[in-house]
């Protein structure tokens, strides 16, 4: 149930900004999704993961990013919240190039413990794509900040952004059936 609560909050975070923003101070909103990261690794047991890419130090730096924006109570800081976490996903990614097996690795050899060579190569490939995706994703973020309309921000970070994820994975499955067809 909190996990879902959690999920819920993070993909509509830009919608409950926009719509809070008309009546609470930035520090109640970013306090309260702070809350939730916490609470949620309160809940973990010792040696659990929050996933294969994102480790509790990442949901602890996200509370913490949070809790400085409830310190600021600068909306500017809030609407930011999507620039840091792409920001944090670049470089969880772009680490496990410097640092492998990549990102992208460890999650096919999930599929294929056995994985060849040229799968390896793909998958240092893809993931340095999703490398870019997200620094990219960071930069126009940050321009809608910058840009100042909240219901750009909105749209962006709360529709496009997601748009454009599922977007990329949708090409990259139908490039990946063709490389493992390869193998």
């Amino acid at each position: 149930m909190l996990n879902g609560v959690i999920w819920v909050a993070t993909l509509s975070y830009p919608f409950l900004v926009w719509y809070s923003l008309e009546y609470f101070q930035p520090r109640y909103v970013a306090l309260a999704l702070a809350g939730l990261f916490l609470l949620r690794l309160l809940r973990l047991q010792p040696g659990q993961s929050l996933s294969l890419t994102a480790g509790p130090w990442v949901f602890f730096t996200c509370a913490l990013f949070l809790l400085a924006v409830a310190l600021a109570n600068e909306t500017q800081w809030l609407l930011a919240y999507p620039v840091f976490v792409s920001l944090a996903f670049f470089a969880v990614f772009s680490y496990s190039l410097f640092h492998p097996p990549s990102i992208i690795e460890r999650l096919a050899r999930l599929e294929d413990p056995d994985l060849p060579p040229k799968g390896v190569a793909y998958t240092r490939m893809v993931t340095q794509v999703w490398s870019g995706f997200f620094l990219a994703n960071a930069a126009i973020s940050l321009g809608t900040v910058w840009y100042g309309e909240h219901w750009l921000w909105s749209l962006y970070n709360g529709f496009l952004f997601y748009v454009l994820m599922g977007l990329l994975m949708a090409v990259e499955m139908a490039i990946r059936r063709k490389v493992k067809a390869s193998f």
